[in-house]
């Protein structure tokens, strides 16, 4: 039984440049997403990137979601930080029927240009548990069928 962990997007399967999100050393809590593009991201100083695809998609237990936040090197050197300051990937954003659960950053740079390589580190991601109130109605919701910003609510 598969508990968590990344695939590739099934339509970049044939693609033999991506490189799945793995961790630094023993003792690393993040895994690291890499700028699996093929092409280099410039970010210019006070400007937002478009959505930069990862090509990967992320499953976990139910209990569970992703946490992406850029790596601390790039917000101490140049103040890089995710346009949402944090990614929040639910368990039920694998394969959703929109876009398969594929995850997609917004990097901003507001001080410094900043330029990521292809194959370079860009963020890291770490699984964490959540807990529910006592008079959660998770029924209330239904089924997710979107991507980002799907839920509305």
């Amino acid at each position: 039984m598969r508990t968590r962990g990344f695939e590739i997007v099934s339509k970049y399967n044939l693609e033999t440049t991506i490189i799945k999100p793995r961790r630094a050393t023993l003792k690393s809590a993040g895994y690291d997403i890499f700028n699996n593009t093929g092409s280099t991201i410039i970010i210019y100083a006070g400007q937002t990137s478009d959505a930069i695809p990862t090509k990967i998609k992320s499953y976990m237990l139910d209990d569970e979601y992703l946490s992406i936040k850029m790596r601390s090197s790039h917000g101490f050197k140049y103040s890089a930080r995710l346009a949402n300051v944090e990614g929040i990937i639910d368990s039920d954003y694998y394969n959703n029927p929109k876009n398969e659960g594929e995850i997609f950053l917004k990097i901003r740079s507001p001080y410094l240009d900043f330029v990521i390589m292809p194959g370079e580190a860009m963020c890291q991601a770490i699984f964490r548990k959540y807990l529910l109130s006592d008079d959660d109605n998770e029924t209330v919701g239904g089924e997710r069928l979107g991507g980002i910003g799907s839920t509305n609510s």
